[in-house]
């Protein structure tokens, strides 16, 4: 049995420590939030995944999961603390640092310590190594440093931290060999062994080819509603070809990995990242464009009211992270729109669970996220509360066939443009405020 110090208790750092403490190791979670170590010690929690909330409070109390507010000695260290990015784009690597730190007196030789934040590639030989060594230790003989990204989906985080394979880099060789050991003990699939610097890189390509291939879509988006083309039919015929897999256009792109990590990429070689950079600004501009396309769909209408359907960065998750949505609704509020906001993953004051309360008298039902309850919703039972029966899908989740011979008008990313055909030419996206490419 292994004494395990977890530093950071978020989205992959309590999972892992419920992990670890469920297979029989003894685990030391630590978490510099008071609020959040009081509420985990009370039974609750704080993310919205399947099955982990039993398992911490099982873990909890058999003492196989102990909260901490600072380290202890342990065998090993995972740091898993957050890496945002600063107004300069760059990765924040303060909550490491101080999270190396805080282990660096409890440390002895033959320790492992694992870094499963995202960092930008280099960070644990140009920062964390440094660290170790000014603190007397010699990296790769008294300490063992790993890097070990994580690679799972919001919703089925615990499922996958068992089930995906994982890249581990190690300052040496047997470093590398020390924490596959570690990771052995819960993960199922194969474990490749690299080095750090390939490991940290490996984290951010993974995210970022999302990020392109998703920007790719949405250019297309913008370019064939310009041209009066269904780009949703383009993209749907185009992925016939064999060896081609565009992925569907959306209102934008969130969450803690997509939206963030192409910029440490960036960061480390902006002269040569010109596809990448271009990626961001595309996804970044979407909410802006389909603010510009409700705006046209509501046009001559008084005191429009405005239901959406959904303020999560993707569906089944409760994660409001770089929200495309929730950028959406704030720009359509500041445009003056009356905007009411359903999402039944979400409680309090602006966000309601009944969705019947949102569409009443409502002019438009704009479909933001793509929870699956929303495919199931009696759009036309929905539509008779509605003071205009129109609904803009941006996540492409309702058949359309679902409303032929009915009086409910549906619009997505691919046929907007239907909405005056002789709109889209004139429209001045820079003047709007909604330029996509200047």
């Amino acid at each position: 049995m292994l004494r395990i110090c977890i530093l950071g208790l978020g989205y992959i750092g309590l999972p892992t420590a419920a992990l670890l403490a469920s297979f029989g190791q003894e685990v030391i979670g630590v978490d510099i939030n008071s609020h959040l170590l009081e509420l985990l010690g009370e039974g609750g929690i704080h993310i919205n995944e399947p099955e982990l909330q039993p398992m911490i409070i099982k873990s909890i109390s058999s003492q196989s999961l102990k909260l901490r507010s600072a380290p202890e000695k342990s065998d090993a260290f995972i740091v898993a603390v957050p890496t945002p990015y600063n107004e300069a784009k760059s990765c924040d690597l303060n909550s490491v640092t101080a999270a190396v730190n805080s282990i660096i007196p409890y440390l002895e030789p033959g320790n492992l310590i694992i870094v499963e934040s995202t960092v930008p590639p280099g960070t644990c030989a140009d920062l964390v190594q440094p660290l170790l060594e000014m603190a007397g230790f010699k990296t790769g003989e008294d300490i063992h440093l790993a890097f070990c990204p994580e690679r799972v989906l919001p919703g089925q985080i615990l499922k996958e931290l068992v089930e995906n394979s994982r890249i581990i880099g190690g300052y040496t060789h047997g470093c590398a060999v020390k924490a596959a050991g570690l990771y052995r003990i819960f993960v199922k699939n194969e474990i490749i062994l690299t080095d750090l610097r390939t490991a940290e890189m490996v984290k951010l390509v993974e995210n970022t080819y999302r990020d392109v291939n998703i920007a790719l879509a949405n250019e297309f988006t913008v370019i064939c509603n310009q041209l009066g083309i269904n780009a949703v039919d383009v993209i749907e015929l185009a992925n016939h070809h064999p060896r081609v897999n565009i992925l569907q256009p959306g209102p934008g792109v969130g969450g803690h990995c997509l939206a963030v990590d192409p910029y440490f990429i960036v960061e480390k070689a902006p002269s040569l990242a010109g596809l990448i950079s271009m990626a961001r600004v595309v996804n970044n501009r979407m909410p802006v464009f389909v603010v510009a396309q409700v705006k046209i769909l509501l046009s001559g209408l008084e005191q429009p009211k405005i239901a959406v359907l959904g303020l999560s960065y993707k569906g089944n998750v409760a994660d409001l992270r770089e929200s495309p949505a929730a950028i959406i609704v704030n720009l359509l509020k500041q445009a003056g729109f009356r905007v009411m906001v359903h999402d039944p993953l979400f409680g309090g004051d602006e966000i309601t669970n009944h969705v019947e309360t949102v569409v009443k008298d409502a002019d438009l039902i704009l479909i933001l996220t793509d929870h699956e309850i929303f495919r199931t919703y009696d759009y036309l039972r929905l539509a008779e509360q509605m003071r205009s029966p129109v609904i803009f899908d941006t996540r492409s989740i309702i058949n359309s066939q679902r409303f032929n011979n009915t009086k409910i008008v549906l619009y997505n990313l691919g046929n907007i443009y239907t909405v005056n055909k002789d709109a889209f030419p004139g429209v001045n996206l820079s003047t709007d405020g909604c330029a996509i490419f200047s």
